[in-house]
Order: structure tokens, then sequence, then C-alpha cells
């Protein structure tokens, strides 16, 4: 089986494949997937213990039973700690994005080598899924654009703060607000400071995306707008933009990349 791992600056997710399923959808194939938090300063065993006891939750071992990994790391420190986890447990090299590994998606940015992995690996996803021109809304740490052109092509995009880092600094600034349940409001005009702050959070974000979308279809003429990400399920059905939502896109991408460099 493929044991892919994406490893976000807030949150690293897993995705279990059956090795050589078909790759018709993002989920084709995925026997079980998990959302951990990223912990910086968690060792090499620390992460084999943790691994295989999720996957022991599945029935299944960390030992022979995996027979690849495909990684993408925004955390250098915890990239780190899991190729040493690999090297140690189980008899392979993992396929990470990063340079020197086949995509199969040119990059035409200024420079190649600053497009994060994760990014790749959400167009590479998309391309697959739904051709070009293509632009991809990750809700993460930040909300990252990324446009892939009707060739196949990584054209670049954009990044701002994400919805909980956002809220964050607001908290942190603002001594009379305190943290509130990120959920859909009643109307737009909140009725209190809890529903004013969801408001803000959900419908002020989903005009963000959807005015982003608005300007890169006036270059592009016209794209097909996927969302990924843990708060895609939160923001994308207020937005008129966004058309899928998916949210193995990244663990789908990095499925692909390990096929094109097995």
């Amino acid at each position: 089986m493929l044991l892919t791992i994406d490893v976000g600056n807030t949150q690293t997710v897993l995705g279990l494949y059956e090795d050589g399923s078909p790759v018709a959808a993002a989920d084709s194939g995925l026997v079980d997937h998990w959302r951990i938090r990223t912990d910086h300063d968690r060792t090499s065993d620390e992460h084999a213990v943790l691994i295989r006891n999720l996957l022991r939750q599945a029935g299944r071992d960390l030992e022979g039973l995996i027979t690849g990994v495909a990684m993408c790391a925004g955390v250098p420190r915890v990239l780190a700690s899991l190729r040493t986890m690999i090297g140690r447990y189980v008899d392979f090299d993992p396929v990470v994005i990063e340079p020197g590994v086949k995509t199969g998606m040119p990059i035409l940015y200024d420079n190649p080598r600053e497009v994060g992995a994760d990014r790749i690996a959400n167009a590479v996803g998309a391309y697959d899924l739904y051709g070009g021109p293509t632009v991809v809304v990750d809700f993460g740490t930040g909300n990252n654009f990324d446009v892939i052109s009707a060739d196949g092509e990584f054209l670049g995009g954009a990044i701002a703060p994400g919805v909980e880092v956002s809220l964050d600094a607001l908290f942190g600034r603002a001594s009379a607000l305190r943290a509130v349940e990120l959920v859909e409001p009643r109307s737009v005009i909140g009725k209190s400071t809890v529903e004013s702050l969801q408001s803000g959070a959900v419908y002020g974000f989903a005009a963000q995306i959807d005015g982003m979308v608005d300007r890169f279809r006036d270059e592009l003429g016209g794209c097909t707008v996927v969302a990924t990400g843990g708060l895609a399920h939160l923001i994308a059905p207020s937005t008129s933009t966004i058309e899928h939502v998916e949210p193995f896109l990244t663990l789908h991408g990095l499925r692909l990349v390990y096929e094109r460099n097995r």
C-alpha cells in the first residue's frame, strides 16, 4: 500500500491508498485517512509510534504492509524527522516533492524552488482531475491560490493569510474579542459579537475568494475552480465561484507524483 503524507504548518494529513489502484478520482483506492496536529518537535521514533497506531486502528501494520511513501512538506524539520523514520522502519526511499523529482508539470515561477511542495501536489492533482485552466484554492494556514494553464503548467498564484491565522491575530490584538466557533452565522448582519465575528470570517473570506477568482478569470479568460484544505467545507458553500471541493486533492497529487517516480 501507498502511504501519502502532507505536512502543513498547522496540520498533517495522511492517506493510505491501495497500491496500483485506479486514479479516476482523488479518493479512488483511498483505504483510510487521518488529520493530526503538526508537531515541529516530534522525533522520528515518535512519528513511527503515532503512524503505527493510526494504521493499527485500520487493522494494518507499518512494516510489511507499506510498499511506498509519498510526501510533501512545508516544515523542513518535520520532513527530516519523517525521512529518518522511514529509513529506520521501512526498507525503501520515499518520494518527496522537491527539486529533481518528476512531477510532469512545468513550473513557470521566476524561481521554481520557491514554490511550496503542497502547491505543486495540488496543481498536479487538479490538472489530472479537471484539466486547465484551473485555479486551486487551498484553505490552510494561508489561503493559497494556485493557477494551472490549459497546457498543464503551474503559472503562479497568490498567497493570503488563512482564516484561523487572521482570527488568531485579531483575538491577540483586540482584548474585548474572544475566540468563537467557526460556523456559518444566521445572516450576514451579525446580531451579536459572536455572530459578527462568524460573519466576517465566513462571508468575508468567501468574498475574498470570489474577488480573487474574478481577477484570475480576467487574465485567463475563464477557469475551473477547485477548493481543498481543512476549512474548504465551511467557506466554499458561501462562495459563488468555487465549483468543486476535493478534500483529498493534495494526497491525490502525491499519489500521481509517486507513480511518475516509481
